[in-house]
């Protein structure tokens, strides 16, 4: 029985970052370097205006549970 990894296309490329489960270290490598130049992009010396690698794309971050940090007891 095959099985598939969701959050890999068919080449083998990222399609979602669900867990880092399943991926290789390599791509791991990959995302933590990339996540270090929206690090850079970020400081106040940099001279770059956008990051044009989220163009036409959607970041959604869920929460499935109530904060405990700022949840209210009514």
């Amino acid at each position: 029985m095959m099985t598939t990894n969701l959050q890999l296309t068919a080449e083998g490329k990222l399609k979602h970052f669900l867990t880092p489960e399943g991926l290789s270290a390599g791509l791991l490598t990959d995302i933590l370097d990339k996540a270090e130049t929206f690090f850079e992009s970020n400081s106040p010396q940099a001279k770059i205006k956008s990051v044009p690698l989220l163009h036409d794309k959607t970041v959604v971050n869920l929460f499935f549970e109530n904060s405990t940090r700022t949840a209210h007891n009514l």
